[in-house]
């Protein structure tokens, strides 16, 4: 399958377009890759909020709609009787957009982060939301004066996009594979044999298993950008692997919180740019898997997640993606062959196999007039069913770490400010 887009195309796109038309005219989904279909069925949901020294009213907000469709416009996907490409009519931005007038910002942005499940109990409309709440006495002493949150399906937007558009970018996607370099026959054909097996294990297992839901909550901390560079310097670790280190060590250093005793077991995000013929045609992300070896020293444990993640990273990246690309693309065959094999216990066993999922998104930094209003810290997040996940998001000034995680973890969240607090006494 390949993922359109309405600049998918160099020259005039107006018979693209109207194929693409037709092709989901029966089947909303027809024209998502495998990857977008699998966040899909899963219902994987994204968040995007930020604070802002403008006051917006529902036509702002619209407008905003608008210009976002048309820097990304896979947002024009997914739904029943959608036109891939073309602008919204009024009907649906009314529908999908939000303001409303509240008393104070305490509390926020984490009293209004959600799942998001609407977005897929209304299948006519489009897979995103955009809603405003604005103070009604006006700004507050840190001048500001709205709050505003996109909420999508995760199948049409990923950190990426976000970054791009943050910074009134284009977000459209093309084509992200590389045909021109084509893996060797025998790499795909084992990747292909592990993906079938692999999509077999989780829909077998998960159905027979049936793991208990397990419900997820929000929270959100802002960090000061310049405290984790310099006790990275000090420890001699890069950024990224210090900022792994402190999550899963806060929420997991007892044994009774993780999978496995000796290590922590983590997926994590990354974007690489040696994209090969059999990755997907949307996303550019990869998926990576670790095992943290665990030590109750926390600094020898921050440099054995940095030495795990160069060791890693060094390897090759193409075949881990390649089993994984081929799972989504067996469980999609799957479902059509037996649609009730591939359910909610599926995704919820699915969830259960690592102890925290990490991702890293790209530098979020407003700027252009879609943006320009934009106070820091900005929040950016992610929801997958029975998954406990931190999404990494920095800014100029802060990184934010916004957490979707089981009740038990929420407690353990201080810890993070705690660590940072004694490695800056050390």
């Amino acid at each position: 399958m390949k993922s359109f887009s309405a600049s998918s195309f160099a020259s005039d796109n107006a018979v693209a377009l109207e194929f693409a038309a037709e092709a989901v005219r029966d089947n909303p989904q027809a024209l998502f890759t495998n990857f977008q279909w699998f966040l899909y069925a899963g219902k994987d949901t994204v968040f995007f909020t930020a604070f802002s020294r403008t006051r917006f009213d529902k036509e702002a907000v619209k407008g905003m709609v608008e210009q976002m469709v048309a820097l990304a416009p896979q947002l024009t996907h997914g739904f029943e009787g959608a036109v891939p490409g073309h602008p919204f009519s009024q009907h649906l931005l009314d529908a999908i957009t939000s303001v409303e007038e509240i008393d104070s910002f305490e509390g926020y942005p984490d009293k209004w982060l959600t799942s998001t499940q609407d977005v897929f109990k209304h299948p006519e409309l489009p897979l995103f939301r955009m809603m405003v709440a604005n103070l009604k006495e006006g700004p507050d002493e840190h001048g500001r004066m709205s709050i505003l949150q996109v909420r999508s399906a995760h199948c049409l937007l990923e950190g990426s996009d976000a970054a791009l558009l943050t910074r009134s970018q284009t977000a459209n996607h093309g084509i992200q594979s590389n045909k021109g370099n084509k893996l060797a026959w025998f790499k795909r054909f084992r990747g292909a044999v592990s993906g079938f097996l692999m999509a077999g294990l989780f829909a077998g297992i998960g159905n027979i298993v049936n793991a208990p839901e397990r419900p997820l909550f929000f929270r959100t901390l802002a960090l000061p950008r310049q405290r984790i560079r310099s006790l990275a310097t000090k420890l001699g670790v890069r950024q990224r692997s210090l900022y792994f280190a402190l999550t899963t060590f806060a929420l997991l250093s007892e044994k009774d919180r993780r999978v496995k005793e000796k290590v922590i077991t983590a997926a994590y995000t990354m974007l690489d740019t040696r994209r090969t013929a059999s990755d997907d045609d949307f996303f550019r992300v990869r998926a990576l898997q670790a095992s943290f070896p665990f030590s109750s020293d926390f600094v020898t444990y921050a440099r054995a997640v940095d030495a795990e993640m160069e060791a890693n990273e060094n390897k090759d990246l193409s075949k881990f993606q390649l089993t994984v690309l081929a799972m989504m693309g067996a469980m999609r065959k799957l479902s059509t062959i037996v649609p009730r094999l591939i359910n909610d216990r599926v995704w919820r066993f699915q969830g259960t196999q690592t102890d925290l999922v990490l991702t890293l998104v790209p530098p979020h930094r407003s700027m252009g007039a879609m943006t320009e209003w934009m106070i820091e810290p900005i929040y950016c997040g992610a929801f997958h069913q029975s998954t406990n996940i931190v999404t990494f998001c920095p800014g100029r000034e802060y990184m934010t770490l916004n957490f979707v995680v089981e009740e038990r973890h929420l407690t353990h969240i201080e810890r993070v400010e705690k660590l940072i607090a004694d490695l800056e006494a050390a």
